[in-house]
């Protein structure tokens, strides 16, 4: 399949998860793909190792650092010649229960989820627009949370994080598809990937499936069919959208 032949993909978080599910679908179709990361070097080099295709590569940032992002998106429009598709999927969680922390922790938890989760978004969408609009156009797909509808108790500035990441793939998608940057946002819930795998394996595990009347969580290869489906041509009008895949875990109208 050559669906994205001649396009760079630039797929944030792409160590592992549905990051490299993102990049491997991606360069499946023809493309050539950035993977980002920011600690884990070796993963990233196998996620590299695994793509088909060539002309694919590595590129560190700590997307929390808005000098760094800047410099990670213009790095990869110099080095792949140009950048067509962004997929902005770094981001953390970490639990912050509001009645169990003191406030100083309150204050660094939502600092640095606020930074790398929202602002990472917003900075390396800013800077991907301006190589994407001397192309011609691109998508800019942001991996969200269905925990920015449902709420997250114990994790609060992840929900909020998400929800301002849905918040700016609306604000985005009106300010660029003048200039053919369409915008999405894909909002999972629970996906087996290796940030799971502890909860899912634990004895939560069943419960965080039966969730789902599927009985189950989203593959990370789910989560990337709908990044490639809305980064395909034909799909301009949807831009806006935010698409749950959630496995009617959580519904919303």
């Amino acid at each position: 399949m050559t669906e994205f032949k001649n396009k760079v993909a630039l797929v944030t978080g792409a160590s592992r998860g549905i990051g490299r599910a993102a990049a491997a679908a991606f360069a499946a179709r023809g493309a050539r793909v950035a993977v980002h990361y920011n600690q884990n070097a070796a993963s990233a080099e196998e996620t590299l190792a695994s793509l088909p295709g060539s002309g694919h590569t590595t590129i560190q940032a700590d997307v929390g650092d808005p000098k760094a992002v800047k410099t990670m998106v213009d790095n990869t429009a110099r080095r792949m010649g140009r950048i067509d598709i962004l997929v902005n999927n770094a981001g953390i969680f970490e639990e912050h229960p509001p009645l169990k922390m003191d406030f100083e922790d309150w204050v660094n938890a939502w600092r640095k989820t606020v930074d790398i989760n929202l602002m990472g978004s917003a900075h390396a969408s800013f800077c991907a627009a301006r190589h994407m609009i001397k192309n011609g156009g691109g998508r800019i797909i942001n991996i969200t949370s269905r925990g920015a509808f449902r709420g997250e108790p114990d994790a609060p500035a992840y929900g909020a994080s998400k929800a301002g990441q849905n918040a700016l793939s609306q604000s985005l998608a009106k300010a660029l598809a003048p200039h053919h940057i369409y915008v999405y946002a894909v909002a999972p819930g629970w996906v087996a990937t290796d940030m799971a795998a502890d909860h899912l394996a634990g004895p939560e595990g069943d419960a965080i499936r039966a969730q789902s009347p599927m009985n189950r969580v989203a593959e990370a290869e789910e989560v990337a069919a709908c990044v490639v489906f809305l980064a395909s041509e034909g799909h301009d009008f949807m831009t806006g959208a935010i698409i749950d895949i959630n496995g009617a875990s959580y519904l919303r109208s």
